[in-house]
Order: C-alpha cells, then structure tokens, then sequence
C-alpha cells in the first residue's frame, strides 16, 4: 500500500471529508446514489492540512510534470489548491470554467495563458472525469499543451481511467478509493460487510441503488 495514499486517506477521514454511509446513500448532482461522499475541500479550513496538500502536490509536480511552466485549476473546487500550488512552484496561474460567463469577455479560462504553454492541470477530485477533461479540452484550443494533471482524489471508476487514456492525459493523485477505504475499515469507521457493498456499487454507480 502506497505511504502518502495511506497518510492522506487517513487525514481525510480524520476531519470527516471523506463521508461512508453505506446504509444512508448520498445523491450525487449526477443523480447517482452514492454510500460514499468525497469533500476534500474541507482541507482549506485546516491549515496544516491545507499545506501538507499543497507540498504533496507540489512534490507530484515536480517529479512527474518537471516540464510545467503554468497552472490551471478546475473551477470550482480546484481554484484555492491550484492557486497555492502555483504560488508555491512561482508559475502563472489560470482557471477554467465549466462554461464561459454569460456577460463581459465571456471568458472560459479565467487569466493569461499564452499559445505554447506547458500546462500541468490541478484537479480536487476525480469522479468520471468528465468536467476535468473539459477543462484540458479548453486549454488545448487555447493552443497550450497539458503535460499532466494532479489531483487530491480518485473513485478510480473504469470509465474515468479510460476518458484518461483516451484523452492522453497522466493523472496522479494523492490517495484514492482503495487506500480510503481500508484505512475506513483498519480504524473501525466500516465493516467487512461495508466493504462488500462499497465495492458492489463501485462496479455499476450509475446504475447501482441500495435496498432499504
């Protein structure tokens, strides 16, 4: 099991970021019914916290994505976290939008990017990938490169792993699924038979419902 993803996993849970109510499914804005509930922006509100993530993504940066000369965050969730870790590399830094403004410039990538750029792309969370590869499509138009994305988390769905491959995008993120929920299990927070239905619903979430 790999270290940092063990250690964020754990933090995670420790400020209650990581939400497991297999018993007590979520809705996600997709639709989808969910036992599990990600908000690892909550690390914003603890300083400690909010540094270690950005060293670690940072640390991520310049060993995968040594090449970066701009970051892009993904509006919203990922604007702080991209900020700091441009802040801390001293590399421009953009935003990109779901979906240009609808008065002024109309801008979708808020900021100056020139043509050319190497851009790495930092992300919160990654459920499908749909809206983070949104924004790599953006960026390309703008006539950047993107040379890879970072993010805090992974569901680590199948069909996230092949948009990612499909868009030609290496993505690295700090802890994922697997790592959160044996670290849930190792400290009591779920059971063997939590484990059981968290995986069943990872097989098929757009389709899965828990019987109440």
């Amino acid at each position: 099991m790999d270290a940092l993803k063990k250690a964020f996993a754990s933090k995670l849970l420790k400020i209650k970021a990581i939400k497991l109510q297999p018993n007590n499914p979520f809705t996600w804005a997709s639709g989808w019914k969910s036992p599990f509930y990600c908000d690892n922006r909550k690390t914003l509100s603890y300083p400690e916290l909010r540094n270690y993530v950005k060293l670690e993504l940072v640390h991520n940066v310049l060993e995968r994505f040594p090449e970066a000369e701009a970051v892009a965050g993904v509006a919203t969730g990922a604007i702080a976290q991209g900020a700091l870790v441009a802040d801390e590399l001293n590399l421009p830094f953009v935003y990109v939008r779901s979906k240009p403004k609808d008065h002024g410039l109309e801008n979708l990538i808020e900021g100056e990017l020139p043509q050319g750029s190497k851009v790495v792309v930092v992300e919160d969370l990654i459920s499908t990938g749909g809206s983070s590869l949104k924004a790599v499509e953006a960026i390309r138009r703008n006539g950047c490169e993107v040379v890879g994305m970072v993010a805090s988390y992974t569901y680590g769905f199948p069909v996230a792993k092949k948009a990612f491959e499909d868009a030609d995008v290496e993505l690295v993120t700090l802890t994922d699924y697997e790592h959160v929920v044996a670290q849930a299990l190792e400290t009591g927070y779920i059971s063997d038979s939590d484990v059981e239905l968290l995986n069943e619903w990872r097989k098929d979430p757009a389709n899965w419902r828990k019987e109440l």
